[in-house]
């Protein structure tokens, strides 16, 4: 089992999820991080997985992406399996 949260088996799927999505909106990490107000780092550091979005901030992160944020967790959820 492991001892630290960030590396649970089903949140190492969630980095790259992020930037996938970020890429397939055709958006650099600086362009995202204007659009939802967060700097660049902190888009970075949420797709290498060193630092975990908590649910309202995964919101912001599809809406920035312009992805529905329901349809974007259904997909992430497929993943899982």
């Amino acid at each position: 089992m492991p001892t630290k949260r960030n590396q649970a088996v089903i949140y190492k799927k969630v980095p790259p999820f992020l930037r996938a999505m970020r890429e397939a909106a055709g958006l650099t990490q600086r362009q995202l991080a204007d659009r939802i107000g967060q700097s660049q780092w902190w888009v970075a550091r949420s797709e290498i997985g060193s630092r975990r979005l908590d649910v309202a901030e995964f919101v912001e992160f599809c809406i920035g992406c312009k992805v529905s944020p329901t349809e974007a967790l259904n997909e992430l959820a497929r993943l899982r399996k």
